[in-house]
């Protein structure tokens, strides 16, 4: 779904996933800077936008989600996945309540396969699931904004903004009023630098919740059955993920950044190393200059000299070995 706002002066479109939003307006760290010092917005509309309503939709959900959202207070935003049986991450949601609704938004093209699940799994609960995405736009302020949200809207407040769900036809004229609209690179740079993993980017088939450190923001250590728990509660209790997430700072002097995928091999093995993880995410931060997430071998020393594709770089843990 293609962004109104594209047609804003300077705008760079996305690509791949992120296909259909703004990367940038023409000054990636100007933006950057803006984001991190509490103004602007980010059009995160190509986003997936979930509903669920009906009495039983806290309860319900409950039983699907690593998250304990049974009690979910009116208003409080949460994360949560969804996991297979094998305890493989398959979806991440970002959720909040409004009294009468829960809210979710997903990555780009994951609600139908999301959606397909949860009404396999409705029984006789009160519940009806919908799809939301061409009503409900995602616009992201980031912490300490004082934009105003306009009235009605729905908000997912935390520690790194307020998540609104605006409806898709007051998009334009909501940018009108609350710019300098910022680029999706310039979240994205903010997103590596806290170390929030993200579905596609940090995850493979395989991947599971304590390789990320999702399980403390996603996963509910003392909650019942769900699908995937019995493999969290092992890993949890009986030993240590095979991968960890871990925060590059590259070597500033090469031109390209290492692209998703690109390898990760021990520097003092020589390019025909083994390999030991892929890159993730890589980017340009207004700060700290070119940084990456990454996914490694749990067991690789936290001192080790590593190469990204053919860049230097040095790790720091995002989840202890």
């Amino acid at each position: 779904m293609k962004s109104p706002l594209l047609s804003l002066p300077g705008a760079v479109p996305a690509e791949g996933v992120d296909e259909g939003v703004a990367a940038h307006y023409g000054d990636l760290f100007r933006e950057q800077r803006a984001l991190a010092g509490g103004t602007g917005f980010v059009d995160l509309s190509h986003r997936g936008v979930v509903s669920v309503t009906g009495d039983d939709r806290l309860s319900w959900l409950h039983l699907l989600l690593t998250q304990h959202v049974s009690d979910l207070p009116t208003g409080q935003a949460t994360e949560a996945l969804i996991l297979s049986a094998h305890g493989h991450i398959e979806h991440a949601l970002y959720l909040v309540d409004d009294g009468t609704t829960v809210w979710a938004h997903v990555e780009p093209g994951t609600q139908d396969a999301l959606i397909a699940y949860l009404e396999s799994m409705k029984f006789f609960y009160r519940v009806d699931v919908a799809d939301r995405t061409d009503e409900f736009a995602i616009v992201h302020l980031p912490a300490g904004s004082i934009a105003e949200v306009p009235e009605g809207v729905v908000v997912r407040e935390t520690p790194y903004g307020r998540d609104l769900f605006l409806p898709r036809a007051d998009l334009e004229s909501y940018a009108e009023k609350s710019g300098p609209a910022v680029g999706l690179l310039a979240y994205e740079a903010l997103r590596v630098e806290h170390h929030r993993p993200r579905l596609g980017f940090e995850t493979d088939h395989r991947t599971i919740p304590h390789e990320l450190g999702w399980i403390s923001s996603a996963v509910h250590l003392q909650k019942g059955c769900y699908r995937g728990q019995e493999t969290v509660a092992r890993v949890q209790n009986l030993g240590k993920p095979p991968r960890r997430l871990v925060f590059l700072h590259l070597d500033g002097s090469e031109v390209h950044l290492p692209p998703a995928g690109a390898d990760i091999r021990l520097a003092d093995e020589g390019p025909d190393g083994r390999k030991i993880g892929f890159v993730t995410t890589s980017v340009r931060h207004h700060e700290l200059g070119p940084v990456a997430l990454a996914l490694i071998k749990r067991n690789v020393p936290l001192d080790a000299r590593l190469m990204a594709d053919s860049t230097a770089a040095a790790q720091e843990a995002v989840v202890e070995p």
